[in-house]
């Protein structure tokens, strides 16, 4: 189960660190294994969310997500992402970004940091409206009661996400982008402009894209439900049970937004990226391999049933996910080392795991010591 999961990102580190030592030595490869690590410890509360996603998916999209979408992952957001942002900032043609990017990586490098505010606030409000409505709907499984019990509550407004993420992104544009340092600290400027509108991008794709899939979702839920009777009473006849995914319009539209989500945690890792290295082929290429691990990490929580097993992992998640567009939003100002970012998210997500294993316990008994370990066991 775990080399045939992650076959492909144990094959793609391996042909990844031999090319880096053979193009740029064993500095280039040391690099090349930093970004990878500093990738997976970044976006591994990602691997989480997309996994609550996909496993709504039949077998055919989640073979998409781990092909087609490793390609979108690797070559859209970690190479051509930061050259489209160079070229449409800098009002550069393509050619002209590519050749910049190959030939003068410094003025690259100044001109992507240039860019950050625009980039923190977009990828800042997508990822605080996926917080935003996760903590306000009304679950059946609480992790903090006592916070999300209230907010339930509040969450039958049914607009009051997006509210509050207008107001955080009216408190931003005022206070944290009107005085951004520019890049080599000397003097500000104001981005209040820039950063209102990159909020207000950052929310319309969100409402867009979530609310196409949200609307196949639940046109499809009858037919999903149906489906479900019928593999029931073939398996009541055969022994076997049968899992039913989603599939066309909708599968495709929950892939776009699985994409989304994936540019907006690979954000924060692109732009700490340029703190290692300002060579996007070395950059693409351990940023890379990070996100194969990724891939096949929300694949692997999907496949053995984890989120079923520990279902506070989600909740988790969730929290780092929000926790990641407040620090994005505050670095539109002031910088934050990616290894408190880092640690953020890792914590939570072990904070829920550990929840999570206590609840399992407690429900075993104390008279079933067996049915615990093998719950504890079971895990990643």
């Amino acid at each position: 189960m775990l080399l045939k999961t992650f076959g492909w990102s144990f094959a793609v580190t391996a042909a990844g660190l031999a090319l880096a030592g053979v193009l740029w030595g064993w500095q280039g490869l040391a690099i090349v294994a930093i970004l990878s690590v500093l990738e997976i410890s970044l976006s591994f509360d990602n691997a989480v969310i997309n996994a609550g996603v996909l496993r709504k998916m039949n077998a055919f999209w989640q073979r998409i997500f781990l092909t087609v979408g490793i390609l979108i992952a690797v070559f859209g957001m970690r190479l051509v992402f930061p050259v489209v942002i160079v070229a449409i900032t800098a009002k550069l043609g393509p050619i002209e970004a590519v050749d910049l990017a190959i030939n003068n990586k410094d003025r690259y490098e100044e001109l992507v940091t240039a860019a950050h505010p625009a980039i923190a606030a977009f990828g800042g409000m997508f990822l605080l409206m996926i917080f935003l409505d996760f903590i306000f709907e009304d679950r059946d499984i609480k992790w903090l009661e006592w916070l999300e019990k209230p907010l339930a509550r509040l969450g039958k407004l049914e607009t009051l996400s997006t509210v509050v993420s207008l107001v955080v992104l009216l408190v931003v544009a005022t206070t944290l982008a009107t005085a951004v340092p520019v890049h080599g600290g000397e003097g500000t400027i104001d981005k209040a402009a820039t950063v209102l509108l990159a909020g207000i991008g950052g929310l319309v794709t969100y409402l867009i894209v979530g609310g196409i899939s949200g609307y196949f979702e639940d046109r499809l839920e009858h037919e999903e439900e149906e489906a479900e009777e019928e593999a029931e009473k073939a398996s009541a006849k055969s022994g076997n049970g049968t899992v039913v995914g989603l599939a066309g319009k909708a599968a495709f539209f929950l892939f776009l937004y699985l994409e989304v989500i994936d540019a907006s945690f690979s954000f924060d890792g692109v732009i700490g990226a340029f703190a290692i290295t300002n060579d996007i082929f070395i950059m693409a290429l351990g940023l890379g391999i990070g996100a194969m691990y990724i891939r096949s990490l929300t694949v692997f929580l999907v496949r053995k049933g984890t989120l079923d097993d520990y279902v506070y992992l989600e909740h988790g998640a969730h929290y780092a996910i929000g926790a990641l567009a407040v620090i994005l939003l505050i670095t539109i100002k002031y910088e934050i080392s990616e290894v408190v970012t880092g640690l953020i998210g890792v914590v939570l997500i072990g904070l829920s795991f550990w929840s999570s294993v206590v609840r399992n316990r407690k429900e075993a008994g104390p008279g079933d010591g067996s049915g615990a370990k093998a719950e504890v066991s079971s895990g990643v």
